[in-house]
């Protein structure tokens, strides 16, 4: 490659980077490990959550609440989930048996202060997936079984970004108690 054509490509790079220092987007873990945000996640305590499926979701909340770290703090913060994991059959075939299943989770959370017993994020988050129901039994029963872990990971992904969203909000001091988004 010619010098002038390396400049010429860091010149349009530097170009596209200049607007978004102003564009006011933040990492969200900009401080590490130690920042406002981590410090938050991991002061969440997560209670237990019936059913399998709400075993799962606790497990790959606390996951990623702590995967920075300091699972030790005590907790400030609590989240609490009402879990719905719903599995309904679809598209009969010719001879009245279910031809695809449709497994819906759906969580409604909160975020508590545990000191005040203040309700500082109300929401709800979800995800759907379809699956095939074959001739084999034993297939079908795994399919349904990876399709609600796989929408658990999901759920959980969704509400640990609106949690985090939440915690740096207060931080910020942008965002009031109470406030409720869907």
């Amino acid at each position: 490659m010619s010098a002038n054509r390396i400049l010429s490509k860091a010149a349009s790079l530097l170009v596209v980077a200049l607007p978004l220092g102003g564009c006011g987007l933040q990492p969200m873990y900009g401080e590490g490990p130690h920042g406002s945000v981590a410090q938050g996640m991991a002061a969440i305590e997560v209670p237990a959550i019936p059913g399998k499926s709400g075993w799962l979701m606790r497990n790959a909340l606390i996951d990623q609440l702590h995967a920075a770290g300091s699972p030790g703090i005590t907790p400030r913060y609590r989240l609490d989930v009402r879990l719905d994991d719903k599995l309904e059959g679809l598209g009969l075939l010719a001879n009245n048996t279910v031809g695809r299943e449709r497994r819906t989770v759906r969580a409604r959370y909160q975020l508590v202060e545990i000191a005040t017993n203040r309700v500082l994020l109300d929401a709800t988050a979800g995800s759907d997936a379809g699956i095939d129901v074959v001739s084999s039994e034993y297939a079908t029963v795994a399919g349904e079984e990876t399709a609600m872990e796989n929408l658990v990971r999901v759920v959980a992904q969704r509400i640990i970004i609106k949690v985090s969203l939440q915690l740096r909000n207060s931080n910020d001091g942008s965002a009031g108690a109470g406030d409720k988004t869907k």
